[in-house]
């Protein structure tokens, strides 16, 4: 189906559905979009403290405990943009136009994890690994209860990503012998993003999840 016939099929369908699905259809089909080379890019915060992020001109948001990333910014490609915590700016950096960026301070230091490579069939949901635990040279996460490895060997500060038909399940993740708690996946959708960040420690570790989202784009 061409992309007119499709837009003219989706406003169809929804003012059908009823006025308040046709009103958030066309914001969504004729809301600003980023122009062509930008780049999105959130942060992660793994420590026990929850702090507010600010990413360039974006919006500033908490993330600690309760939600570990925040939503992705759009920023310009190639271009140097600054990251606040807490009002104050803690670092300028630079990312690759096209590209899908998290954040996470390492040492001192921002270090930037491509999430670019992932799934890319619509028909599938993603799953994105990270391994942030402390001293976890090898993190892994699979299905709770027994069943299957879905990543293995993942190295420390590191991610990975592989698609999903959208189905019920736990999953587990740990480094070595120690496993964290059971951790209920949502209800995924086609072409939900579902982000799993392995924290704690490698004798304790903690696996957590959220839907990755973006921040709306305003010109």
């Amino acid at each position: 189906m061409k992309p007119l016939a499709l837009r003219i099929t989706l406003v169809l369908g929804a003012c059908l559905a009823g006025p308040a699905m046709a009103e958030g259809v066309l914001a969504q089909l004729y809301a600003p979009r980023p122009p062509a080379g930008s780049a999105f890019v959130r942060v992660v915060n793994p420590s026990a403290d929850t702090v507010k992020v600010q990413i360039s001109n974006g919006a500033e948001q908490a993330i600690g405990p309760q939600q570990l990333a925040s939503n992705y910014t759009v920023v310009k490609g190639d271009q140097s943009f600054t990251v606040s915590l807490n009002g104050k700016p803690v670092g300028q950096l630079k990312v690759a136009p096209d590209s899908f960026n998290t954040l996470v301070q390492h040492n001192g230091e921002f270090q930037i994890l491509n999430d670019s490579n992932g799934n890319e069939d619509a028909l599938k949901a993603e799953l994105r690994f990270y391994n942030l635990a402390s001293d976890c040279p090898k993190g892994s996460l699979k299905v709770a209860d027994g069943g299957p490895v879905l990543f293995a060997d993942v190295a420390s500060h590191a991610t990975v990503a592989r698609g999903i038909n959208p189905v019920s399940a736990s999953l587990s993740a740990g480094c070595g012998n120690a496993t964290s708690e059971k951790l209920p996946l949502p209800k995924l959708e086609p072409g939900d993003h579902y982000s799993l960040f392995l924290t704690g420690s490698a004798a304790a570790p903690v696996l957590s999840g959220q839907i990755a989202k973006t921040e709306g784009y305003g010109k």
